[in-house]
């Protein structure tokens, strides 16, 4: 999955790159910690404003990553081979 970035709007209208989303942010996008730590998805605890770019932003990463992961196809689990017991010494 490629790297996304959260865009931080300043107060003079610049906008920066930010450390994470914000939980608000995730909630909006209908994503919870669990589903952003497995897609990779950085998250800013600290930050509390919820900015509509970056709702857009995961919303789309989060429908590319369900493509993605329906379009693999699911390898089998390889189960380990029985130990040969061994005898026991008479």
């Amino acid at each position: 999955m490629h790297h996304i970035t959260a865009v931080i709007t300043k107060q003079n209208g610049k906008q920066r790159l930010g450390r994470g989303f914000s939980p608000t942010e995730l909630k909006k996008a209908g994503l919870n910690k669990q589903d952003a730590k497995k897609m990779g998805i950085p998250q800013d605890i600290k930050r509390k404003s919820a900015h509509d770019e970056n709702i857009a932003t995961l919303k789309a990463h989060a429908e590319k990553a369900k493509a993605e992961a329906a379009a693999k196809p699911k390898t089998p689990k390889i189960e380990p081979t029985p130990k040969p017991k061994k005898k026991a010494k008479s």
